[in-house]
């Protein structure tokens, strides 16, 4: 199987937005390539462990008229929460890191465009990728995600003054007395509305879920490309407890599926509510 016999994502709804959210679920890819798994030094099973694990179930239940778009390629493939600058050399044989405009910690905590860790395990592939198997990725799935999310956005804006990207993604569970079930990220103000955020935030606290804004998640790549909210797109990350809506094992739906998507609808709605032209972007 490789990955030019399958789309890189697949979109759902229309791709002229009849609504001002979009929502975006670009770790959620389960289809790996026969050249990624003969490449892999560890079980396909610890692959998964990157995956945001079934959260593009979640908020397929969740949406109605909003189009969503999901990634179909794996972030073990090419993770499109990073730059196409955040190429790890340890991984990648194209990786200059004197070309590179910044040092990435991602990239440094093994956590690149093409993951090398996770958790204790140091080495994730047997040996690096050629500089010309990470091009073809960017170019077949990172390239095409982010040109698509871009044009309904801007189709969004340009319909209703506004647009929302509502990024979903999930977290492991955090250990600690009244963890977050939720966090939500806007790259500490940067990416999204004040507003929007706190109406987003008390809809998932009024579903009876705990939750925390930029810890300890802020958001990526994608809210750092997408978000403008000076010009009236914002972007906000969603990270969900996987055990909210995972089985005991954190592998598989379980039966707290149907209440974390009608939860995740009750944020949808409630930053429609809050979807307002110009004003928002100047808090």
């Amino acid at each position: 199987m490789t990955y030019d016999r399958i789309p890189a994502f697949t979109c759902f709804g229309a791709s002229t937005p009849v609504t001002p959210v979009i929502l975006s679920v670009p770790h959620a890819g389960r289809t790996y390539p026969d050249g990624l798994l003969n490449a892999s030094a560890v079980p396909v099973s610890t692959l998964h462990g990157l995956e945001d694990r079934y959260v593009d179930h979640v908020a397929g239940i969740a949406r109605r008229h909003e189009t969503l778009i999901v990634a179909n390629c794996p972030r073990a493939w090419i993770d499109l929460n990073r730059a196409e600058w955040e190429r790890d050399p340890q991984v990648d044989d194209g990786a200059d890191p004197a070309a590179q405009p910044h040092g990435s910690a991602k990239v440094r905590g093994g956590l690149g465009l093409v993951p090398r860790r996770l958790g204790t395990c140091q080495m994730l592939w047997h040996r690096p990728f050629s500089a010309d198997d990470i091009e073809t990725r960017i170019a077949r799935c990172h390239r095409p995600y982010h040109q698509m999310l871009a044009n309904i956005l801007h189709t969004a804006l340009a319909r209703f003054g506004t647009a929302i990207l509502l990024d979903i993604h999930s977290m492991p569970p955090i250990s600690a007395a009244n963890a977050p079930r939720i966090v939500l990220g806007d790259r500490f103000g940067r990416s999204a509305g004040s507003r929007l955020v706190a109406a987003a935030q008390m809809a998932a606290e009024n579903h009876g879920y705990t939750t925390a804004v930029n810890s300890p998640y802020s958001g990526g790549y994608i809210l750092d490309r997408h978000g403008a909210a000076d010009r009236g797109i914002h972007a906000i990350q969603i990270e969900i407890d996987r055990a909210t809506y995972l089985d005991s094992a954190l592998n598989l739906p379980g039966p707290g599926l149907n209440a974390v998507a009608t939860m995740v609808r009750a944020m949808i709605d409630a930053v429609s509510a809050e979807a307002v032209p110009q004003p928002l972007a100047a808090e």
